[in-house]
């Protein structure tokens, strides 16, 4: 069961206040101009913001582990995540490694996503630092053809105390979406990198993932999304099989439960009435 937030993360009254999951209609409003429901179309979308974030800021981290894993262990180290069409670029000054991803017109990434334009990234070279901040940005970026901009900022540890590295990230993108639909969505994630750390082979990357994001359709309505149950991110899923998040518009709270741990693009939603819907979370990757 998976991302109802279909690209990563709101409801509204009618009457007990519920949700309307026509994927034929846009945001509906009332006669004072207030949203009163979410549609479908919304939610995917959301959930389609809400993985595209986690998507590019888990490429950053792979990225910063590979330098890591190389200077701590003093050989050379080689995440097999990112495929042979992307270019990556390292400038090193007196004190930082500047990193240029480059996906060139359109890469596919080993999960089905295909990227095109570049991520940069920034971070010190001083590889001993048990903590370091990651600068990332982003130029003429597409996510599976959704153009992105904006930037984010990584705090990386090498060890949270439990053994494995932790990320925690902040980020402000805003998207187009080919048919023109556009949006903003911001965050901040706690990414506790729980299995796979160090292998070399992307499909044992497992993440536990938690915080708070809010994403703004074209007609203004703001869903807040925070997560409840730890998100739990496998790199060999497209999807986030396990854990639930709390949707929030105005006064209405609606939750989507990812499932058991199985890889498929179901969730469960429970609306703010009590009621709840098997959903099928993402046309987005159904390519």
């Amino acid at each position: 069961m998976k991302n109802c937030l279909r690209k990563f993360w709101k409801v509204l009254p009618v009457v007990a206040i519920m949700f309307l999951a026509s994927c034929s209609k846009e945001d509906s409003s009332n006669d004072t101009g207030e949203p009163t429901a979410i549609t479908a179309t919304e939610l995917v979308a959301s959930d389609e913001a809400e993985l595209i974030s986690e998507d590019i800021v888990g490429i950053a981290e792979d990225i910063y582990a590979t330098d890591e894993i190389t200077a701590n262990a003093k050989s050379n180290y080689r995440s097999d995540y990112l495929p042979d069409c992307v270019a990556i670029t390292t400038v090193v000054t007196d004190t930082t490694k500047e990193k240029t991803i480059d996906f060139g017109e359109g890469c596919e990434l080993p999960n089905g996503n295909v990227l095109s334009g570049v991520i940069k990234l920034s971070y010190e070279k001083d590889m001993e630092m048990a903590s370091k901040t990651l600068l990332l940005s982003l130029e003429d970026f597409t996510f599976n053809g959704v153009a992105i901009v904006g930037n984010a900022s990584i705090v990386r540890v090498r060890d949270n105390g439990e053994g494995h590295p932790e990320a925690n990230a902040a980020w402000n993108f805003n998207g187009t979406w080919p048919e023109g639909a556009t949006a903003s969505f911001n965050g901040t994630r706690t990414r506790e990198w729980i299995e796979g750390y160090g292998t070399g082979f992307w499909g044992d990357n497992v993440f536990l993932i938690t915080g708070l994001g809010s994403y703004t359709g074209k007609l203004g309505n703001t869903l807040i999304k925070e997560v409840i149950t730890p998100l739990r991110r496998e790199w060999s899923c497209r999807f986030i099989v396990s854990g639930v998040l709390e949707i929030t518009r105005n006064d209405a709270t609606a939750s989507l439960d990812f499932g058991d741990g199985s890889c498929d693009s179901k969730g469960i939603l429970t609306f703010p009435n009590g009621e709840s819907k098997e959903i099928f979370l993402r046309r987005f990757f159904n390519k």
